[in-house]
């Protein structure tokens, strides 16, 4: 393990489909990304996660959060929204993952600064198709894989 600033590398998975949950986690064994993946069910849940609060234990601050738009309680923009008017989290990497592909989204997700926009169902092998798509997730392998470089 090399000495880090941060904590090692995690993920924070928003969504509230245990398909695309699957999904997700099938992709990322495939590609051997092999960091903590935390499940919240939907932007309340997370943010109580993030936060430490609400009886849920507070976790360690993710390099990328992977964020579905359409969720109940409080869906994806609306979580992003609260991470971008919190200073401890303004930061972070979101990527938003969403089988819609409505230009009104990507402008809303590109006024609140993410990282990548992915459209689901989920597959880093889809690389050819969508413009968005490949760099969403190139960038997103990066994020990963900057922590865990081959020694």
């Amino acid at each position: 393990m090399s000495a880090d600033t941060h904590a090692s590398p995690s993920i924070l998975l928003v969504e509230d489909d245990q398909m695309d949950i699957m999904n997700v986690q099938r992709e990322l064994r495939k590609h051997n990304i092999e960091v903590p993946l935390h499940i919240a069910r939907n932007g309340r849940e997370a943010l109580s996660m993030l936060r430490g609060e609400n009886g849920k234990e507070r976790i360690p601050k993710p390099n990328v959060v992977m964020l579905d738009i359409n969720m109940p309680r409080m869906n994806g923009l609306e979580l992003l929204e609260a991470l971008r008017s919190d200073t401890e989290f303004v930061g972070l990497n979101v990527f938003i993952m969403t089988t819609s592909d409505l230009e009104s989204d990507r402008l809303k997700a590109r006024e609140l600064a993410v990282s990548g926009y992915i459209i689901k169902p989920l597959s880093f092998d889809k690389f050819g198709e969508g413009g968005a798509t490949v760099d969403g997730f190139s960038l997103f392998l990066d994020l990963l894989q900057l922590k865990e470089q081959p020694h």
